[in-house]
């Protein structure tokens, strides 16, 4: 099968186990965003096909979540042997619609298959407790059940993943999902998931993927009364708007929002190493990931000798065709987004940054920029850069790189280099981030460990028993074994 045929065969809603055309007033066109070429177009789906979607998933939940998990899990197995049968063309689709590289493609069907095996033991992990009581003759049992149906809203940069990720964990827990993607990778990130669970076997309703915008839907998807969590990455603006909707309506919420990492590089550290961290950290996927380094703090007296290095690995970078193997920075998803990070530059340049490498842009092309002698009030060192563009910052104290590494409305992740380990864990320990790298890039995300930041950077955390706390209930069931005593 070739990968084109994903976006022609899977241009439509999924809705109780059906593929159906949306009914909405207008089309999603999904294109290439390196070439232009239009992969495919959808037609949105309305409110009531949101709400179609909702109630289906709310029936098939009751019969989902009494199932077995052992049974469930074997949808999961399935899924696996599907994603590796198919690896070369569902690598070949990531690379099209969202403009990744195959080393980035390779990157997110790995950890995607990750994900669905700890979901098969996420199947058997919603653990009950029992608990003492005062009363002799009574008994505490607390359960922990699916919440019932799962909001899931997922992002465009890592779109499979991103969405197979909760997705999977709220299903291998008993619950059924309702999944909106990001319009700008509707079939990776939403259809392409329900296909490949679909022909694992999963049953129809239990999933169900609506392509669609709040331009035509309005704040139904989190308003719906049928969905108790909604789970959403993005953006920290978006998110602000979900957290804000979902509280009026009693509803939990997992946000997975954006950052502003600072790789540090502390006077003992290996800067060939840092270089490459640095590297990778600020240009994986042209530096449209939330754990991206958007800061380089590094020591005064190593800072020649990094900067030196730094530039010119960022020069040697290959810019162009994302098809093309040897490519390494590929295009942004869209023409906005170029524009945005061109007059990021710009900004900061005319707020007195020193330009080391300054990037062209290209349509969506947009090269590496590098940036310095920045001035302590420019925008671009509290704001999170979607795009290629690194800022060297250089620091004179230990106490000083903790300042500015925590001068940020995010605190989503981070790094630091030093030849002392525990020297860099105390300097992990005084930065407002949830997760933190000694010696290591700032892009990690592990399948059993809890993923997620602080501030402005997210509410709660996802992987591992943090899926169970976001995905389930606590119940407690009472059994008195003689009789209460009451007092009236």
């Amino acid at each position: 099968m070739s990968y084109s045929s994903y976006f022609s065969d899977l241009a439509c809603q999924y809705i109780d186990g059906e593929w159906r055309a949306g009914t909405g007033s207008w089309d999603i066109v999904d294109f290439n965003p390196y070439d232009g070429e239009k992969l495919t177009s959808i037609t949105v789906a309305g409110a009531d096909e949101v709400d179609q979607a909702y109630r289906a998933a709310e029936r098939a939940q009751r019969v989902w979540g009494g199932t077995n998990p052992y049974t469930r899990r074997l949808v999961f197995e399935r899924a696996i042997r599907v994603i590796e049968e198919r690896e070369k063309e569902l690598a070949e689709a990531i690379i099209a619609e969202c403009g990744g590289t195959a080393v980035k493609a390779a990157f997110e069907l790995h950890l995607s298959r990750e994900f669905l095996r700890e979901a098969i033991h996420l199947a058997l992990r919603a653990e009950g407790r029992i608990l003492p009581s005062p009363d002799d003759t009574k008994e505490n049992r607390l359960y922990r059940v699916p919440v019932g149906v799962v909001g899931v809203v997922s992002p465009f940069n890592f779109p499979f993943l991103l969405s197979l990720k909760p997705v999977a964990a709220a299903l291998a827990l008993g619950n059924a999902v309702v999944l909106k993607p990001h319009q700008n990778t509707p079939v990776c990130g939403g259809t392409l998931v329900a296909k490949v669970l679909e022909e694992a076997g999963l049953p129809g309703g239990v999933l169900n993927v609506v392509v669609t915008d709040i331009a035509e839907i309005g704040d139904a998807l989190i308003e719906h009364p049928v969905p108790k969590v909604i789970s959403f990455t993005g953006s920290d603006k978006t998110g602000r708007h979900v957290a804000t909707v979902a509280a009026r309506h009693f509803k939990r919420t997992v946000l997975e929002l954006g950052g502003n990492s600072a790789l540090v590089v502390l006077d003992d550290a290996d800067v060939d190493y840092a270089v490459d961290a640095a590297v990778f950290s600020r240009f994986i996927h042209q530096g449209q990931a939330c754990m991206a380094a958007n800061r380089l703090l590094v020591h005064r007296s190593l800072v020649a000798e990094f900067t030196e290095k730094f530039v010119a690995r960022v020069k040697a970078l290959r810019v162009g065709d994302p098809a093309d193997p040897a490519t390494e920075v590929g295009p942004l998803i869209n023409g906005s987004q170029a524009e945005s990070i061109t007059a990021i530059v710009d900004q900061a340049v005319a707020e007195g940054a020193t330009a080391l490498l300054r990037g062209r842009t290209m349509g969506t092309l947009v090269e590496p920029s590098v940036l310095t002698d920045l001035p302590a009030n420019a925008t671009a060192l509290r704001q999170e850069i979607f795009g290629p563009v690194a800022l060297i910052i250089p620091f004179d104290e230990e106490d000083e790189a903790v300042r500015i590494a925590n001068d940020t409305p995010f605190g989503l992740s981070g790094s630091v280099h030093t030849a002392d380990t525990e020297r860099g864990v105390r300097f992990a320990k005084r930065v407002d981030a949830g997760m933190f790298h000694v010696n290591d890039g700032t892009i990690h995300d592990e399948p059993i460990v809890p993923f997620g930041g602080e501030k402005h950077s997210g509410v709660g955390r996802l992987n591992g028993d943090a899926m169970v706390e976001a995905f389930t209930s606590c119940k407690w069931i009472s059994i008195q074994h003689g009789r209460s005593r009451f007092p009236f």
